[in-house]
C-alpha cells in the first residue's frame, strides 16, 4: 500500500476512534456522565512537588484571570451544553465540564480564535501578544492538534532538505512557495486544488513521509500551525518564523533556536539557517532534544486531565453572571 494512503487511513482511523470514545458525551445527560472534582484535586496532591509546580505554572499561564469577572450574553450551561452536531471541540470541552455542577454558566468560542474576547471566554487559541487574559486556553480540537506519530529515524539518517505540504490560502504561505518551490534545498508544495495551475502545486504527502526529512517548515495559517506539535515530537527540526498565536502547547513560551529553528518573516535567512544546521548536526540534535522534552509534558494523560480541570476550576471561581 502507498505510504501516503496508509498515512491518510491511519489518521482517519485515529479520528474515528476518538469520536467513538467520546460519543456518549453527545447524548447522555449530565447526571450520568458527571465526574468527581474532589477526586481530581486529591490526585493533584498525590503528585510529586515538582509535578505540582509545573501544573500550577501551566494553570496560571492558560488562565490569567486575577479577579472575579461578570460574564453575559449567549452563555453555555454545564448541564445543558448543546449536543446538536457534536464536534471535537464539543467533545473535548464536554469531557471537562462534567467535573462541575450542572447549573454552572460559561462563555466559550470554538474555532480559530485570533482575537481577544471582551469577556472571560474558553478558547482553543489566542494571540500571544497583548493583554490576553480574557482568553482562557483549553485543549480543544485535540484530535487534530495533538496527533503525533513515533519517529524512528535519526536526524542524520533523514533527507537533508526542508519539506512543507499544506494549503496556501494565506499571504505568508504564498510568499514562501513563490520564493522556494524550486529551491534545491526545499521540497515545498501546495496541495489544495485551487493551486493546480500554479508552479508550486503538488501532491499530498503523509506525516510519515514528511518525517523522512531533516527540516520541516511550520507556517501559521488561520491561527497556529497544526504541524508544529508533531514536528516537535519527532527527530526532525521545526523551522518557523516568529509565532503570533498560541494554544495548549504554550507556543508563547517556546524559545527561538532552542525549541525550533527561527527564521525571518520574509524567509530571507532560510538558506543560511539550513546551511548552519547541515554543518552543525549536534546543534540540530540539541534543539530536537529540547523540543521532545517540551512535548513530553502533553503525553501524560493524568497530568493533562488535572491541569485542564484546574484551569476550568479557576475559570468558574473567577466568573459570575
Amino acid at each position: 500500500m502507498n505510504s501516503d494512503w496508509f498515512g491518510k487511513l491511519h489518521r482517519r482511523w485515529y479520528k474515528v476512534s476518538y469520536f467513538a470514545k467520546h460519543a456518549h458525551l453527545g447524548f447522555l445527560p449530565h447526571s450520568l456522565i458527571a465526574q468527581s472534582l474532589e477526586d481530581v484535586i486529591r490526585e493533584y496532591h498525590r503528585q510529586p512537588e515538582n509535578i505540582q509546580r509545573n501544573i500550577d505554572k501551566r494553570v496560571s499561564y492558560y488562565n490569567q484571570l486575577e479577579e472575579v469577572q461578570t460574564i453575559s450574553g449567549h452563555l453555555g450551561i454545564v448541564g445543558a451544553f448543546p449536543k446538536t452536531k457534536p464536534s471535537s471541540y464539543f467533545y473535548d470541552l464536554a469531557d471537562l465540564l462534567r467535573y462541575f455542577p450542572a447549573h454552572t454558566p460559561f462563555a466559550y468560542e470554538f474555532g480559530d480564535v485570533t482575537h481577544i474576547p471582551s469577556q472571560a471566554t474558553l478558547v482553543k487559541s489566542r494571540p500571544i501578544m497583548g493583554n490576553n487574559q480574557n482568553s482562557i486556553i483549553l485543549k480543544l480540537d485535540s484530535v487534530r492538534h495533538f496527533y503525533t506519530l513515533p519517529d524512528r529515524l535519526n536526524f542524520q539518517d533523514k533527507k537533508p532538505l526542508l519539506v512543507w505540504r499544506g494549503a496556501a490560502h494565506q499571504a505568508n504561505r504564498q510568499t514562501f512557495l513563490e520564493k522556494f518551490h524550486s529551491n534545491p534545498l526545499c521540497d515545498a508544495k501546495c496541495i489544495h486544488k485551487k493551486s493546480i495551475n500554479k508552479p508550486y502545486h503538488g501532491d499530498f504527502m503523509s506525516i510519515q513521509n514528511q518525517l523522512k526529512y531533516r527540516y520541516i517548515l511550520s507556517l501559521e495559517g488561520n491561527d497556529v500551525a497544526t504541524n508544529l506539535k508533531w514536528i516537535m515530537a519527532s527527530q526532525s527540526l521545526a523551522v518557523t518564523p516568529s509565532l503570533k498565536y498560541e494554544t495548549w502547547l504554550m507556543e508563547g513560551l517556546l524559545q527561538p533556536d532552542v525549541h525550533f529553528v527561527h527564521i525571518e518573516d520574509d524567509f530571507s535567512n532560510l538558506e543560511e539557517k539550513l546551511s548552519f544546521y547541515q554543518k552543525n548536526p549536534k546543534a540540530a540534535c540539541k534543539i530536537i532534544s529540547n523540543a521532545n522534552q517540551w512535548m513530553s509534558q502533553f503525553f501524560d494523560k493524568k497530568q493533562e486531565l488535572i491541569t485542564a480541570v484546574l484551569v476550568l476550576k479557576k475559570y468558574f471561581e473567577n466568573t459570575q453572571i
